[in-house]
């Protein structure tokens, strides 16, 4: 079996939720690791309900702070216009320092790398976004350590674009040793290029 068999063991997902969140960017993560045995738990700036970019209505299950690192696997910021439209999700990047100071793991995607890259976590790690001029624009002084991939993991956090969501899923299954390699590469092979062959690795691996 590919999966990991500490299922009982393994401490909630949190998702950041927000208005304007792009519905699309975390969605393939948290359903394979719903699948998975994670609890997924979301976090909004209050427990009052956000609505998406795509019109979800979402009751947060907690309020930001009240979320301690000690109570997660993971934290997962999607990407979202208020990111880039003032400083009202600013919370959420300290909420990441904070996390990746504690040694969990932070997953940023889309509009959130550049929420991260104005709270100074990505100067020292290797990352990616959508692309290099637009966390340039920022202000921050990590443009040396900008990788040109579809997700990129570098101590503790996961970064990627908005175009990429299956491998920004792939890249935190890894961090989080669901599956053994072989599994999850036959995820991405199947999610991201309908490499039909890569179906019945996961049959096999008890995946699907």
């Amino acid at each position: 079996m590919s999966s990991n068999s500490n299922s009982t063991n393994r401490k909630p997902v949190h998702l950041a939720v927000y208005d304007t969140l792009a519905d699309w960017e975390p969605g393939h993560a948290t359903a394979q690791l719903a699948r998975a045995g994670y609890e997924i738990r979301t976090v909004g700036p209050t427990r009052e309900p956000v609505r998406s970019v795509g019109g979800l209505r979402i009751q947060p299950d907690l309020a930001l702070d009240d979320v301690r690192p000690s109570d997660a696997s993971l934290l997962i910021l999607p990407g979202a216009d208020l990111w880039d439209a003032g400083d009202d999700l600013a919370p959420f990047a300290r909420k990441a320092r904070e996390f990746l100071d504690a040694g969990v793991p932070v997953a940023a995607i889309c509009g959130a790398t550049a929420g991260l890259a104005r709270e100074g976590l990505l100067d020292d790690r290797d990352h990616t976004s959508a692309v290099s001029f637009y966390l340039a624009a920022t202000g921050y002084v990590g443009g040396e350590r900008y990788v040109e991939a579809d997700a990129v993991t570098d101590d503790g956090l996961v970064t990627a674009g908005p175009t990429e969501p299956v491998a920004f899923a792939r890249e935190i299954l890894r961090l989080l040793k669901v599956y053994d390699d072989e599994a999850v590469d036959a995820w991405y092979r199947l999610f991201h290029d309908s490499d039909a062959e890569a179906y019945a690795v996961l049959e096999k691996a008890g995946v699907l």
